[in-house]
């Protein structure tokens, strides 16, 4: 028994301790506000309703993620701008002036089609240029350089398309045959939402007859299973890789234009959060499987639906992430594949590049008075004092806290300079 006392690191009991005390809380504090049911089973149905549609978004883009691990085995966060360029585009270019004209409401379904086209092509272009710019070369590199490479391509496409079509949020118009909503299932249904749940389907049915009964989706498969034998056999691998991107940013594509149909607005960093979200949901439900990937977004939809109707919309950011660690410390991985730990360290290692782009961009847009930012910084001490503890390393806790720290007093500091 003493060396069985002697081999616990008194740092990681610690950790545990604190671990079994979050989980406790947010156990109790659920059960106990379900038994209280304050909704109506209208209400109930609204929430599953939303987080259907929400997790259909996210499924869109988390099948980039998906498709792209699967071949390449290296995380693309710069997929989140390929959802974006496609739609702030045809926003700008094609949404807008149909709008003023007209013609979107004289003839939604076709200016619709055409929207979803433009906003496809652009994301497809600019995934096609990434990869075969700033991926292409680093095929055999170790991955922890793509990676980096990847954050490195969602800030430079954040700022080109920051500069290029400027930094105010862009209003989508709204399409008058998509307004208002319908009765269904005992509750009022809007019909953006019911859009975007039947063109989802649309979508993952188009996606699976590709993968599995075209040459190309097989080539794409043979390529993902093993890309020596796939080249032996006379398969194009970097083709096979380049229709991956494609594919993938096409989804984004769509996505973006349903984003769109359902807030009503766009900018250049509209991309980081859902993008990121969407990550999540593949990882929940095991990145490199698509249908994990579908499952894991409802999963997340849900949950984020749920979450915000019993407690607040402000941390519905946080839900996500806290979401993801607790279902890494009890399945051990993910759902479905093994593999989730891996990428969960390489998303916790990545935290620091991406925080960055997030305190500096989201903050200097939605942060205009002291209490927007007092707000915000508690958001973000929140999700880095809890997510470093759930993780149980005391290298990330130490970093998490230290950054929350920074975070906080940068926000502080400029809250004190409003006044």
């Amino acid at each position: 028994m003493k060396k069985l006392f002697e081999k616990i690191e008194y740092i990681d009991l610690f950790l545990w301790l604190i671990r079994a005390i979050i989980i406790i809380i947010v156990i109790w504090g659920t059960v106990s506000t379900v038994l209280d049911n304050p909704y109506s089973t209208r209400q109930w149905t609204d929430f599953l309703i939303f987080g259907v549609a929400q997790g259909s978004m996210y499924a869109l883009i988390a099948i980039g993620y998906t498709l792209v691990y699967g071949v390449l085995f290296m995380i693309n966060f710069a997929h989140g701008e390929f959802f974006m360029s496609g739609i702030m585009t045809s926003t700008i270019f094609l949404a807008g002036p149909m709008a003023e004209s007209g013609f979107l409401n004289r003839h939604p379904i076709i200016s619709l089609l055409i929207i979803a086209i433009f906003s496809m092509l652009i994301s497809v272009g600019v995934a096609l240029l990434t990869e075969r710019i700033a991926y292409k070369p680093l095929r055999k590199a170790p991955r922890l350089v793509p990676l980096i490479t990847a954050i490195g391509a969602s800030f430079f496409w954040q700022n080109f398309f920051r500069g290029m079509l400027g930094s105010n949020v862009k209003p989508f118009p709204q399409v008058e045959i998509l307004a208002g909503s319908i009765p269904l299932l005992g509750t009022q249904i809007l019909k953006t939402h019911i859009a975007v749940i039947i063109v989802t389907l649309i979508m993952l049915i188009g996606l699976n007859f590709f993968i599995m009964r075209t040459k190309t989706g097989k080539s794409i498969r043979a390529v993902a299973e093993d890309k020596d034998v796939a080249a032996l056999m006379g398969i194009d691998v970097d083709r096979a890789i380049s229709i991956t991107f494609a594919t993938g940013a096409a989804m984004a594509g769509i996505a973006g234009v349903l984003f769109a149909l359902v807030f009503r607005q766009v900018h250049f960093f509209m991309g980081f959060t859902p993008g990121i979200k969407a990550f999540t949901a593949a990882v929940l439900g095991g990145i490199g499987s698509i249908p994990g990937a579908v499952l894991g977004s409802l999963v997340l939809g849900w949950t984020e639906s749920f979450f915000t109707g019993y407690i607040s919309s402000d941390y519905e950011d946080v839900f996500a992430f806290i979401f993801l660690v607790l279902i890494l410390i009890f399945f051990h991985g993910d759902l479905f594949l093994p593999n989730a730990e891996e990428l969960f360290y390489l998303l916790s290692c990545s935290v620091a590049g991406v925080i960055g782009q997030y305190l500096f961009t989201y903050g200097f847009l939605y942060v205009t008075a002291v209490e927007g930012s007092i707000i915000s910084s508690s958001r973000i001490l929140l999700a880095a004092l809890l997510g470093p503890l759930l993780v149980a390393d005391p290298v990330l806790t130490i970093s998490g806290w230290s950054g929350a720290l920074l975070i906080f007093t940068a926000n502080a500091t400029l809250a004190i300079r409003k006044v």
